[in-house]
């Protein structure tokens, strides 16, 4: 598999207390205020955690970023070597790497402050890409997060896409794992990304992506629409509900999340797709032909597999997605 996109750092609080909480007696974990808040700096990036997401589950898999030589470029690069990550479509970038400030909320959800835009992650140039042409042996290409979000990158990465989907036999698949606090013009992002969307073979989103780019649209709406326009299969994940699949066949599946004592949600998108598209590879599906003869069957078992792997890493801090065997271990104890 190839996967395209961002490899930045996450700068996550050691606190469990929201960044701008005031301190007080009644608070005693938050910080009080005029001290200084400690942070944790952790590899992220919604692509990057894919990639490495398939590596430990043992999908043979090469990732394309552009990676700073700068700060902590080499240590993002030396993390994904130790992960088995490949990087030879990789590309050495000038500009700093992109930094995101993570804030926990109450019920250990991440949001995220990005800071660039003059990083290298957006500045891809079209000859930076593997041509389509050079894709052989590649069975999907996967991608999504910011690096469909900010020109001129995303407009690079969207037309690629788009001539993937056109003229090669590899699966297209998408997460766009929406930031709007990093959108500037939003009705032009979801113009420019409903094309991406409709683009693709399969697409990943969970129902707070759903809320952004649909239109008004519920989950199950925004999902025939986009299986009307060209999409073989939609994925909505719904965080401790677990994830519903809709299929263009018609066909359908629902499966419900494990509860879990959560330590934080940091990667855990990321990781649904990791195991769904393990899944898919470990059982020769991964191919437009296949793909499009899914059933009900096949897609609760994919399913049931990510949102597991999403699960376990709630359970443990930042981006660290599960190996195959403890993904079985924990499978196992689930019943």
């Amino acid at each position: 598999m190839l996967v395209v996109g961002e490899c930045l750092v996450d700068l996550a609080p050691t606190s469990p207390a929201p960044l701008g909480t005031r301190g007080d007696e009644r608070s005693p974990g938050a910080p009080r205020a005029g001290t200084s808040q400690c942070f944790k700096a952790m590899p992220g990036g919604s692509p990057a955690n894919v990639a490495i997401g398939l590596a430990r589950l043992e999908v043979p898999v090469a990732f394309a970023a552009r990676l700073s030589r700068l700060g902590f470029g080499p240590w993002l690069r030396r993390n994904l070597e130790l992960n088995h990550v490949s990087l030879e479509p990789s590309v050495e970038a000038d500009e700093p790497p992109t930094l995101a400030v993570v804030n926990l909320d109450d019920h250990k959800r991440a949001s995220y402050t990005f800071y660039g835009p003059g990083t290298a992650d957006w500045q891809w140039h079209p000859h930076e890409l593997v041509a389509p042409g050079g894709l052989q042996g590649v069975a999907a290409v996967h991608t999504g997060s910011l690096a469909l979000s900010l020109p001129p990158g995303a407009t690079v990465v969207a037309e690629w896409l788009r001539a993937v989907r056109q003229g090669t036999d590899v699966v297209v698949s998408v997460d766009p794992n929406v930031r709007p606090g990093f959108i500037g013009d939003v009705a032009s992002y979801v113009r420019h990304l409903g094309a991406v969307l409709t683009g693709a073979h399969m697409v990943k989103l969970s129902t707070e992506d759903v809320a952004v780019v649909s239109g008004g649209r519920s989950p199950q709406e925004a999902a025939r629409h986009w299986l009307a326009s060209g999409t073989e299969l939609v994925v909505v994940t719904d965080g401790p509900r677990g994830a519903l699949a809709l299929h263009r066949n018609g066909a359908r599946a629902e499966v419900a999340a494990p509860a879990v004592e959560v330590v934080d949600t940091i990667g855990a998108g990321d990781t649904f797709s990791a195991g769904f598209l393990a899944w898919l590879y470990d059982h020769g599906l991964l191919h437009p032909a296949a793909l499009a003869g899914m059933g009900q069957a096949e897609l609760e078992a994919a399913l049931a597999q990510a949102v597991l792997a999403s699960a376990l890493t709630c359970t443990r801090a930042g981006s660290d997605p599960p190996g195959r065997q403890e993904l079985a271990d924990f499978a196992a104890r689930q019943g």
